[in-house]
């Protein structure tokens, strides 16, 4: 089963999932540059034209049994991208597993978005693509990471050390799961709270 395009935000969202296309290509990567500083250490995102398109190739796939689904986390006001998560790994059988990545961008960031597109695209790993698990893994010293996803509701479950190389480094993660079973409470709270906090 792939994604569609993702369902309608609960109301007061102030932001939709969309899948990444060609035409986000010159708004991403201006994005990208303007939080340059704000990712050092954390994430690599594409800032070219081919890297662009290499993220393209590996997480805009619309065929069936795709492994790699990603979204950008779209202002409904004006569509600048607020942030983009991807599901990699998508592994189906004994296992219907992914792991979330994800990251916002420094012109939109602290400002609720990433939390808003946690949920939808937690939506749409359980209720679209029929999922049970899907993990996080953060560096212990991304305070604003580990904060989104200990609002989303996630369950701590361990510490891996060395677990991924960012940046020509390998760095400790945090890692982080969420159950199909835990999701519809979790999210009750969440959009609950985000409503609230507004």
């Amino acid at each position: 089963m792939v994604a569609r395009a993702c369902r309608t935000p609960p109301s007061g969202f102030r932001i939709a999932l969309a899948r990444p296309t060609l035409r986000y290509e010159a708004a991403l990567l201006a994005a990208v540059r303007a939080s340059r500083a704000f990712h050092a250490g954390f994430v690599v995102p594409p800032t070219t034209p081919a890297a662009y398109r290499e993220y393209l190739a590996r997480f805009a796939s619309r065929r069936a049994g795709v492994r790699n689904l990603g979204f950008f986390a779209v202002r409904l006001e004006d569509r600048a991208i607020a942030g983009v998560l991807n599901l990699s790994e998508i592994v189906r059988g004994a296992f219907e597993s992914t792991y979330l990545g994800y990251y916002a961008l420094a012109p939109h960031a602290a400002a609720g978005y990433m939390a808003e597109a946690m949920v939808l695209v937690l939506d749409t790993a359980f209720d679209e693509l029929g999922l049970h698990r899907v993990e996080a893994n953060v560096q212990p010293v991304n305070a604003r990471s580990l904060a989104l996803v200990e609002r989303a509701g996630f369950s701590r479950e361990g510490y891996s050390r060395r677990y991924v190389k960012v940046g020509g480094r390998w760095r400790d993660h945090v890692r982080f799961a969420m159950l199909a079973e835990d999701w519809p409470g979790a999210r009750r709270r969440v959009v609950a709270a985000l409503r609230a906090g507004r």
